[in-house]
């Protein structure tokens, strides 16, 4: 009897032509191998190749250069902290505001502070939206009756008072908000000041000790906001990269106008990032394109990406960099954050 005929041209030829070489050149390595004798085979299997040839090339640093080991690097650095990143000389106070929602503005303030407080930086996340999700994503209990900045904003207590430290970060804070603050529109009304609750709780607060402040602001342009507004100097606007996004964004920029010009003389857009980037989309690289010849420096290198992770993270209590801190979505807040500590926050919109 014949054995089974040995595989031929046709199974080569519906091999990938890499594949076919690969094969190609693993033969010539174990037909060396076996005529090469002990003397020189000894490194080598039964199989004729050694471990070195499977071996995955290791990068500059000297670790593989595969998504695996970039996402265990990521890890490592997420659960032990990275480079440490220059601080400013004194708080950077920035609101995070866009009034249309769903642009990414809770996830923005969230993943930014963890990525700022993970490289050194002092970071507070003051909640101003009645929601409260960016209490949730960095697990403060935020339930009715907790201290929140409800308290501080309508009953006067001091920002202190409310302050928690966010668990798994050294130098991470959140001033949480509670239901309670869906009324604080309606209580604020009659109260003297009004604008500036927020602005005087702030300058009573000892901020030494920080680098960053960050307010989470809700997707309106009420007195939350507008307190927001008056209690900062920087303003960082995230803008999803869709049409609707810049159809608003008129609007809060006259918002912006308006409160310089009678709250607060200071008060500039130095930021913006391009958030829900979708590469399958024309449109979303117009509106890219769009912003930044209008706004040029004052928008980030950085786009965040549509990200499961970013949208997962959450619900776990976690901002995505400590729920997988090897995401594409994880990446890209890191490298916006590295942008935002290097930045002076002289930049502003003209």
């Amino acid at each position: 009897m014949t054995g089974p005929a040995p595989a031929s041209g046709p199974l080569v030829t519906r091999m990938a032509p890499g594949l076919a070489m690969a094969t190609a050149a693993a033969d010539g390595r174990q037909q060396a191998a076996r005529s090469a004798g002990p003397s020189t085979g000894e490194a080598h299997d039964e199989a004729g190749e050694s471990e070195d040839d499977v071996a995955i090339a290791a990068g500059p640093d000297g670790s593989a250069d595969t998504p695996i080991a970039r996402a265990a690097q990521a890890a490592v650095v997420a659960r032990s902290g990275g480079q440490q990143w220059p601080r400013p000389g004194s708080c950077r106070i920035m609101t995070i505001a866009n009034q249309k929602g769903g642009v990414g503005k809770t996830t923005t303030a969230v993943n930014l502070a963890a990525s700022l407080a993970m490289h050194g930086a002092r970071v507070l996340v003051v909640d101003l939206d009645p929601q409260g999700n960016a209490s949730t994503a960095l697990d403060v209990d935020h339930h009715s009756g907790v201290g929140s900045v409800y308290n501080v904003l309508v009953e006067g207590q001091p920002l202190s008072t409310v302050v928690c430290r966010v668990a798994g970060f050294p130098h991470l804070y959140c001033a949480p908000a509670t239901i309670d603050l869906a009324g604080a529109e309606i209580e604020l009304v009659p109260l003297a000041a009004r604008e500036s609750r927020l602005a005087r709780a702030l300058a009573q607060y000892d901020a030494s000790g920080l680098d960053y402040i960050l307010i989470d602001c809700p997707p309106s342009l009420g007195l939350l906001t507008v307190n927001a507004l008056v209690a900062a100097p920087e303003v960082l606007i995230p803008i999803q990269c869709e049409y609707y996004a810049l159809e608003g964004l008129e609007q809060l920029l006259r918002t912006v106008e308006l409160v310089k010009s009678h709250l607060n003389p200071g008060l500039t857009v130095t930021t913006i990032v391009l958030t829900m980037y979708d590469a399958r989309t024309r449109l979303a690289a117009q509106v890219a394109d769009e912003v930044r010849q209008h706004f040029g420096d004052v928008v980030l290198t950085s786009v965040i990406p549509r990200s499961v992770r970013v949208s997962e993270a959450p619900s776990y209590g976690q901002s995505v960099m400590t729920y997988d801190p090897g995401s594409s979505g994880a990446q890209a807040y890191l490298e916006a954050a590295r942008e935002l500590a290097y930045r002076d926050g002289q930049l502003a919109v003209s």
